[in-house]
C-alpha cells in the first residue's frame, strides 16, 4: 500500500470516528508520534492524515498542545480570507519598496524565510556539472556564441516534450527560450499591452509580476482570490466588462503567495470566459512541477485551442535558479514575443541552454523530480507545524498542495512590515504582504519559504518569529 493511499485511508477512518461521535467535540487526539506508532505507519503519514483533517475543519491544532478534535467555539478560520480588493484599476509603484527592503539585508548568515528557491542540498549539482561540461565539449565553439533568438533547437524540443506532463501539446517551433520565467511573463506583457492598459491579477499577486507590469506602464486590476480555489471568475467577468481589461496575468497552479491551485474544470472555464472576449491570458506555470500529489495539475494552456494562452516558465524553482533559462508558449502572439525578444535581450545564453537539454535529454529530471517533490511536501507540512505551534493563536495558513511558499495572516492588530523590522535585527527575513498587492491591503500577512530544510536554525527562526509577535 502506497504511503499516498495510506494517509487518506488513516484520515478517513479518524474522520468517521469524529462523525460517529467516538472522537468527541474537544477531545485530543493522539500526538503525531503515537498516532504512528499505534497504526503502524510513518510519521509523515500520520502528520498527512491530521493534515488533511485539519484542513477540511475537523480538527484544530493548538500551540505547544496538539490536536483537538475541533468544537463549537473553535475559531473557524483555517486558511487566510478570501482577499477583497477594491474594484478598481490601481497604478503599480512597488519596485521602489523592493529595493529599499533588499538594503536592509547585508548579514551574511542570515535565516532567509524569503526567496522562494530550492536549496542547493535539494539540486542535482554533480548532474548537472556533467551535464555542462557535455555542453562545452560538444557547442562546436565551446558555447562562446549567440544562440538563435528562440533559443536552442534542441532545448526547445525538450521543453516541447516536457509540456505533456500538464496536458499540453506543443511543437519545438512553438517554444521561445528566454532567460527565466519572469523575462517570459515580461515578453508575454510587451506582446499583448501597451502603456496604460489594466491587466486583471490575482489578490495576493506575485510581486514580480507587479515589478513587470510596473515597468511595462500597465495598471493591475486585484481580482477576488480564494486562498484555495483561486480567482472570482465572475468578478473578472464584470471587470473585463467595466474596465476594459486588456490581458489576465495568473498563476494557477500553486499560486505565489497564496498557494491556490485552480481546478481543472475552473482552469477551462476561465479559458472559455478570456475566449468569449477575446483577451489573452498570461499563464504562470513556473511551480506547475512541483506538485505533492499523484497527478500533475493541467495547465490552462491544455485547454487553450486559439493559442491566447501564453504559458511560461522555466527550471529556476526545480533545477538551476541560477542557470536563468525559462520559456514561453506564445501562440498566435509568437511574432511579437520575438520582436520583443530582440529588442531585450537578443538571445539567452547557449552554454546553460545546452547543459539543460542534455539534462533533459538523458532522463534525468523525472527521478530528480520525485525527490523534490517529495522533499518539499515535507518541508511544508514542518514549516506549517512550526507556525501553528509558535504563531499567535488566531494565526490562519495556507495549505499549498505544491509550491515553495506558505502564506500566513496574523490576527488584526498585528504589522507584518514592523514585524520584519525586528525580525531582520535578530537575523531572520521573510516577505511582508503589502509587497503582493496595488492596494493598502495584507498589512497583517506575509510570506514564508520553505523551499530550506527544516533544519534546527530554520525552525527555531519560526519560533522567533511568533515570539517577536507576542512582543508587540
Amino acid at each position: 500500500m502506497t504511503d499516498g493511499f495510506r494517509y487518506r485511508q488513516l484520515a478517513d477512518q479518524l474522520r468517521y470516528q469524529i462523525e460517529q461521535g467516538v472522537l468527541r467535540m474537544g477531545e485530543r487526539l493522539p500526538s503525531v508520534r503515537q498516532l504512528s506508532r499505534e497504526q503502524g505507519v510513518s510519521v509523515t503519514t500520520a502528520f498527512r492524515a491530521y493534515y488533511d483533517l485539519e484542513a477540511r475543519g475537523l480538527i484544530v491544532s493548538r500551540p505547544q498542545s496538539g490536536y483537538y478534535v475541533r468544537s463549537a467555539g473553535n475559531q473557524p478560520g483555517l486558511v487566510p480570507r478570501t482577499s477583497q480588493p477594491r474594484p478598481m484599476a490601481t497604478p503599480i509603484t512597488i519596485s521602489e519598496a523592493m529595493r529599499s527592503l533588499a538594503k536592509g539585508w547585508t548579514q551574511p548568515d542570515i535565516v532567509d524565510l524569503a526567496v522562494a528557491v530550492p536549496s542547493l542540498d535539494l539540486l542535482p549539482q554533480a548532474k548537472l556539472n556533467k551535464s555542462l561540461l557535455t555542453a562545452v565539449r560538444q557547442l562546436p565553439d565551446s558555447g562562446l556564441g549567440y544562440e538563435a533568438t528562440a533559443g536552442s533547437p534542441e532545448l526547445r524540443r525538450q521543453i516541447a516534450r516536457l509540456s505533456f506532463n500538464g496536458g499540453s501539446r506543443v511543437s519545438a517551433d512553438e517554444v521561445v527560450v528566454t532567460n527565466g520565467c519572469l523575462e517570459a511573463i515580461t515578453l508575454a506583457l510587451r506582446a499583448t499591452t501597451q502603456p496604460g492598459d489594466v491587466v486583471a491579477v490575482e489578490s495576493p499577486a506575485y510581486y514580480g509580476i507587479l515589478q513587470a507590469m510596473e515597468g511595462m506602464g500597465v495598471r493591475a486590476y486585484e481580482l477576488p482570490t480564494h486562498p484555495q480555489t483561486g480567482p472570482d471568475l465572475e468578478a473578472l467577468e464584470q471587470a473585463i466588462r467595466n474596465e476594459s481589461i486588456r490581458a489576465v496575468v495568473l498563476t494557477p497552479t500553486f499560486s505565489n503567495p497564496s498557494g491556490y491551485c485552480m481546478a481543472d474544470e475552473r482552469k477551462a472555464a476561465l479559458v472559455n470566459l478570456l475566449a468569449r472576449y477575446d483577451l489573452p491570458l498570461i499563464e504562470d506555470d513556473i511551480y506547475g512541477e512541483t506538485y505533492f500529489g499523484s497527478v500533475r495539475p493541467r495547465t490552462c494552456h491544455s485547454f487553450d485551442t486559439a493559442g491566447r494562452v501564453l504559458l511560461c516558465s522555466s527550471v529556476s524553482k526545480t533545477l538551476a535558479p541560477g542557470y536563468r533559462v525559462g520559456w514561453v508558449f506564445p501562440g498566435r502572439y509568437q511574432e511579437a514575443v520575438i520582436r520583443a525578444q530582440l529588442m531585450q535581450t537578443i538571445s539567452p545564453a547557449r552554454i546553460t541552454q545546452a547543459a539543460i537539454a542534455d539534462f533533459l535529454r538523458i532522463g534525468r529530471f523525472d527521478l530528480h523530480l520525485r525527490k523534490l517533490r517529495a522533499a518539499l511536501q515535507k518541508h511544508m507540512l514542518t514549516y506549517l507545524d512550526a507556525v501553528l505551534t509558535s504563531f499567535p493563536d488566531g494565526t490562519t495558513v495556507s495549505r499549498p498542495a505544491g509550491g515553495f511558499v506558505l502564506w500566513v495572516e496574523l490576527p488584526d492588530g498585528y504589522s507584518a512590515a514592523a514585524l520584519l523590522t525586528q525580525a531582520v535585527s535578530a537575523g531572520i527575513t521573510f516577505y511582508p504582504g503589502h509587497l503582493f498587492t496595488t492596494q493598502p491591503q495584507y498589512a497583517t500577512c506575509l510570506r514564508i519559504a520553505y523551499g530550506h530544510p527544516p533544519t534546527v536554525t530554520y525552525l527555531d527562526g519560526l519560533k522567533q518569529i511568533g515570539q517577536l509577535c507576542r512582543m508587540t
